[in-house]
């Protein structure tokens, strides 16, 4: 791949270079849907650290995964605007030393290692050392993260004995990736990947719908959890997307050798399959709460979707999934396009119908009952939609 110098250190915000190539009025309807809705957030947020609706930088998960994403698109096209545009969330959030802005190793919260994700994409084209130390900031979090009695990550520090969907996507992946570049030959860190992957899939599983439920406490002290499983009330659709995203993406890294490799797939290929029954027949779109779709006030929400989406057709691709599945996620694309997709007159795309949030506990407290889930706040082009919208469409453009 092409080696860059990376421009010295934008001022904060890194609009300047932004402004160097963000696209023109009109986005053309010729360009495929992955490109489209990339220039359109690009567009949108021509500082990749405005992605998640705020003001302030941040080094947070949702602008990581857009910025992934479009890194990916980048190694996709080779069209350097989309690098252009991952490197200025790094070089506005990773200092010339390799401190990460705003980032506490201290709190330990894998939403803030999603983002290192990114940057192995970003050191491999820009060898720039401070990428590397940034990069092994994150893995050294996860060294010390707090685990369950039986070895799984917590959440966060202030979600104590908690497993969450969220968090395999969030911290096991990129643990995937690192133990694969430089700890490869090691048994150990190979083992510890699959325990993450396998504790979350068991303490989270619903045997009555072969669905995984949003979280999980082992010390049974939240009001959300189940006083005899541990499990949080329901299944919710994005955790669920969270889960299988992370499967399908750290097989990438986990060698047909590895012990355990197996049984990954095994949960994949179940997960996926339970979504079938509940795939909305005309649409081909997934409800909010999946244990209870179609029922009154559950809606069909677009970021769970892109991640089915995402996930199925990847999972067709590398072999873990028959072929069927490509039909069924095919359905649930053109569905999605035709209901939940609008294009204005500049060409620029929009998704709409996207959770903005959810989560357990915490302050104001989230109960995690279904009235929660579907009364949380939806909008148009939240992150956790953009990002695996254009990942799915890569997928089906490699068709």
């Amino acid at each position: 791949m092409k080696k860059l110098l990376l421009t010295p250190l934008i001022l904060l915000t890194g609009v300047s270079l932004a402004l160097s190539y963000a696209p023109g009025k009109e986005i053309s309807e010729k360009l495929p849907w992955s490109e489209r809705m990339a220039l359109s957030e690009m567009a949108r947020n021509p500082d990749p650290c405005t992605l998640d609706f705020v003001a302030a930088k941040k080094w947070n998960y949702t602008n990581g995964l857009v910025v992934e994403s479009i890194m990916k698109l980048y190694e996709h096209t080779q069209d350097e605007r989309y690098l252009d545009y991952a490197r200025i969330y790094a070089d506005s959030m990773v200092t010339e030393d390799g401190r990460i802005f705003g980032y506490r190793l201290s709190n330990y919260n894998l939403d803030h290692v999603n983002p290192g994700k990114y940057l192995f994409r970003l050191y491999d084209v820009v060898p720039e050392a401070r990428l590397k130390i940034a990069i092994d900031t994150l893995w050294s979090q996860l060294e010390s993260q707090p685990r369950t009695t039986d070895g799984g990550y917590w959440h966060k520090k202030v979600y104590p004995w908690q497993m969450w969907l969220d968090g395999i996507y969030m911290g096991d992946v990129f643990k995937a990736e690192y133990v694969s570049r430089y700890f490869a030959d090691d048994p150990a860190a190979w083992e510890d990947v699959v325990l993450q992957f396998t504790l979350a899939g068991k303490h989270t599983y619903d045997p009555a719908n072969g669905l995984f439920r949003h979280g999980w406490d082992e010390s049974r002290e939240q009001r959300w959890s189940d006083p005899l499983t541990g499990q949080s009330a329901h299944v919710w659709g994005r955790g669920m997307g969270w889960y299988l995203m992370a499967l399908v993406d750290a097989l990438d890294y986990i060698s047909e050798h590895t012990p355990g490799r197996d049984s990954l797939i095994a949960i994949f290929s179940g997960g996926c399959r339970a979504l079938l029954p509940i795939q909305d027949p005309q649409t081909g779109c997934w409800y909010q709460v999946l244990d209870r779709s179609a029922e009154d006030g559950n809606y069909l929400e677009m970021t769970a979707t892109t991640m089915f989406i995402y996930s199925m057709l990847k999972g067709v691709r590398q072999g873990y999934l028959p072929e069927e599945f490509r039909t069924v996620a095919r359905k649930s694309f053109e569905g999605m396009i035709e209901n939940f997709v609008e294009v204005d007159e500049r060409g620029r795309v929009s998704l709409n119908q996207c959770c903005a949030g959810a989560g357990l506990g915490g302050t104001p407290y989230r109960d995690g009952s279904y009235t929660y889930y579907i009364e949380e706040f939806h909008r148009p082009n939240d992150p956790k939609g953009v990002g695996p919208f254009i990942l799915a469409a890569m997928e089906l453009e490699r068709l």
